[in-house]
């Protein structure tokens, strides 16, 4: 997914020379640039060069280094910065930066704690329509995930029998002989019940051959 840039849109101007705030502002403007044209590396750098040389902070900067970092494949130290960012006042932002945390452990696989971020991005703002998409598609998925893997722990262990006979119909589906295995599974079953471990097989035959008999 693309993300638009969150912009630092004011400065908070503490006593100093102008100077040191024209500075800022290029140190500012250097950031955004390299970020914008696509240098993720030179944009963390900039980023943390804001740190280092004008101790600037901000939940706003905070996901914008995520973004950098994001994209410049450092997942560790994104997360870090979204984590910050998520504690924003701003309810919008923080919204972002939790959906963008949920990306992140969604590419890690760490499903049940990415549907919890997205969760979190819509409590804070209803409206994100993009953390709400990522919440339904992943609850969908994981719910789907679980459905298949009860399925197949209530799957008996086919016996040889079952094996034999599972490998004789593969034979009848490669010579395009899709009834004949149909039938083959079917009585199969009627004397093992173990059969039934090809459940999705035989569903599929039955598909095939209803299609053919149209």
């Amino acid at each position: 997914m693309s993300w638009s840039k969150v912009l630092v849109a004011t400065l908070v101007l503490i006593p100093s020379s102008w100077t040191r705030v024209s500075r800022l502002n290029s140190a500012i403007e250097e950031a955004e640039d390299s970020y914008a044209q696509a240098n993720y590396e030179l944009a963390v750098e900039k980023h943390l060069a804001l740190i280092e040389n004008f101790q600037y902070a901000s939940p706003e900067f905070d996901f914008d280094l995520g973004l950098s970092y994001h994209h410049a494949e450092k997942p560790d130290e994104a997360t870090a910065s979204y984590d910050k960012a998520s504690l924003a006042p701003n309810k919008r932002l923080s919204s972002f930066a939790y959906n963008q945390s949920g990306v992140l452990l969604g590419n890690k696989q760490e499903y049940e704690a990415a549907l919890s971020k997205f969760q979190s991005a819509l409590i804070k703002d209803p409206t994100n329509e993009v953390a709400r998409y990522n919440y339904e598609m992943l609850a969908r998925w994981l719910q789907r995930d679980k459905e298949r893997k009860e399925q197949d722990q209530n799957k008996p262990e086919p016996s040889e029998f079952a094996k034999r006979k599972k490998a004789e119909a593969d034979r009848l589906v490669e010579q395009f002989r899709f009834k004949d295995a149909l039938n083959l599974m079917n009585e199969a079953l009627q004397q093992d019940e173990t059969v039934a471990a090809y459940q999705e097989f035989i569903s599929s035959l039955t598909e095939v051959t209803e299609i053919d008999e149209k």
